[in-house]
């Protein structure tokens, strides 16, 4: 009887470890992407929360007229820490750089948050200042504040409207968004380039040119599609 009862708690056993890990596997299948985001995040000491676009939204009008909105979580990060240097409501030819909160207005490496990086995928190549899919497009954010400031966390929101077609109309489009790490090693998240390059040769620029240039954050991606459609 003992031996018989051992081997049935040694066979039950098994079976719940089978069970445990055909239901693990199910997990895993069903909510990788999930999983995978929050580990990220957890490895990262910044987090990035991309609030508009949605994935698979139709946004604008003619091209234009979409907002960009972010939140930025810094870890263990003092404000100045965070890279962010001033208040800021600016925009193109008469808004910029001028009070109440100035600050300048082209693409490239944001000069109120330099750590930021922010990509599309179909960004042309044919205006003054844009480099095509690898231009950092975070100096032409309107809108940096301040939301919340706690001993263990400084949050930080950053938005902008987008005001011209720069990315193309009725396309789809994905908009790639990350804080670079500190690369110069002073303590601050200040490094941002003007210009992602195609580090890993597929001829594509994105999420993965980033991990290999080195990110402070998780890098979220949003697939969508921009509306050519008039108002």
């Amino acid at each position: 009887m003992r031996k018989k009862k051992l081997g049935w708690t040694l066979g039950a056993g098994s079976a719940v470890i089978l069970g445990l890990g055909v239901a693990a596997s199910g997990l895993s299948s069903a909510n990788a992407s999930s999983l995978d985001k929050s580990a990220s995040i957890a490895r990262h000491p910044v987090k990035v929360e991309v609030l508009s676009p949605e994935r698979g939204d139709n946004a604008g009008v003619e091209g234009k007229g979409w907002i960009v909105d972010l939140k930025l979580s810094f870890r263990g990060k003092s404000l100045a820490g965070t890279g962010y240097n001033g208040l800021q409501l600016t925009g193109p030819a008469a808004h910029n750089n001028i009070a109440p909160f100035p600050g300048t207005f082209s693409t490239g490496q944001d000069d109120k948050i330099p750590g930021l990086v922010v990509l599309d995928s179909t960004t042309n190549s044919t205006l003054p200042g844009f480099s095509g899919p690898g231009t950092n497009l975070a100096n032409l954010f309107n809108l940096s504040g301040v939301t919340d400031r706690t001993p263990h966390k400084t949050e930080l929101w950053d938005t902008w409207i987008v005001g011209a077609p720069i990315v193309g109309q009725n396309v789809d489009t994905t908009l790639t968004v990350a804080v670079v790490d500190d690369l110069n090693h002073d303590g601050v998240y200040n490094d941002a380039p003007g210009v992602v390059k195609d580090l890993n040769g597929d001829g594509k620029i994105g999420a993965k040119d980033l991990d290999l240039m080195g990110v402070a954050s998780n890098v979220v991606t949003v697939p969508f599609h921009i509306n050519a459609d008039p108002a």
